[in-house]
């Protein structure tokens, strides 16, 4: 019987932690019934590894990291043969959770060897492929400062962030940006636009968490021009769930979405990775272009 390809980000959560996950996964996936062949790899390997199965055929590969992981395996094997299996390995895996893929290492590889198929949606921008969300304002800009901090100072994650929070909100200020979503174009000031593969919630019970990924739509929100205090308030409001019409906009209905500027080149997050790229920027949702083992819906 052929083995299954396995690739582990050796600098994911979970793998940098274990130095003996290649044997881990290799013996949960055993139990399992799923023949593999399990490889640690470099985070930048997985595209190319990705696109050879997809070239040779592959029936399917199994790929065990973060979310930026499996955007990158996502990104080669769109509108492919090849299906993708999860093993939410990284540190947050939204993603693998809205698939609902367990974080159980063992659970994860019985769905994996269940083999229950779904198409799911994908997302662009400019031609580069997102599977959760993207961000053009704030957020790029607090990514950028938590990297630095982790790469120079050595903070964690998450201590890093909640620095970078502060800093990016003494910096406040907005964005003029015309959107034109579908055919209809505006103008906004705003402090962040966020585009979401699917529609995201906002509410207290599941904030950040999306019940759908097969809804052939984007989640495109607008805040809307606020103070320091203003934004914070209403980001507070959202969470709860009490919300105001003049925080942030949602506009539905949306597959197709440009973005353009004055500016010569926009700082944009995609997936927690950010870029700087030209306007315009322009966006639309893959309709069940990707191929994933997941819980069935």
């Amino acid at each position: 019987m052929k083995k299954t390809v396995v690739l582990l980000n050796r600098q994911g959560g979970a793998a940098s932690r274990d130095p003996d996950i290649g044997a881990t996964v290799a013996a949960a996936l055993e139990r399992a019934g799923v023949a593999a062949d399990v490889e640690l790899i470099d985070g930048g390997e997985c595209a190319v590894r990705c696109r050879a199965a997809a070239k040779r055929g592959d029936h399917m590969i199994i790929v065990g990291g973060g979310d930026g992981t499996i955007s990158a395996a996502a990104a080669e094997l769109a509108d492919a043969g090849t299906r993708l299996g999860i093993l939410p390995l990284g540190t947050l895996n939204h993603f693998a959770r809205d698939l609902g893929i367990p974080a159980d290492l063992d659970e994860a590889a019985a769905l994996i060897a269940a083999g229950t198929e779904r198409r799911v949606d994908i997302a662009e921008m400019n031609g580069r492929i997102f599977i959760n969300n993207s961000a053009i304002g704030l957020y790029p800009l607090m990514v950028v400062d938590r990297e630095h901090q982790q790469k120079r100072i050595g903070r964690s994650k998450w201590l890093a962030m909640v620095v970078a929070s502060v800093r990016t909100l003494a910096r406040f200020g907005h964005q003029r940006l015309t959107l034109t979503v579908n055919d209809q174009q505006a103008q906004v000031d705003t402090p962040l636009l966020f585009v979401g593969n699917n529609d995201y919630r906002l509410d207290l019970a599941a904030p950040g968490q999306r019940d759908s990924l097969e809804d052939g739509q984007l989640c495109v929100l607008v805040m809307r021009q606020k103070t320091r205090r203003g934004l914070i308030a209403a980001s507070v409001r959202a969470l709860v769930g009490r919300a105001r019409p003049d925080d942030m906009v949602r506009l539905d209905g949306v597959e197709r979405l440009r973005v353009s500027s004055h500016r010569s080149r926009l700082r944009v997050s995609l997936d927690g990775e950010v870029v700087s790229e030209a306007p315009p920027l322009d966006y639309r949702i893959r309709k069940g272009a990707l191929r994933v083992i997941a819980a069935p819906v």
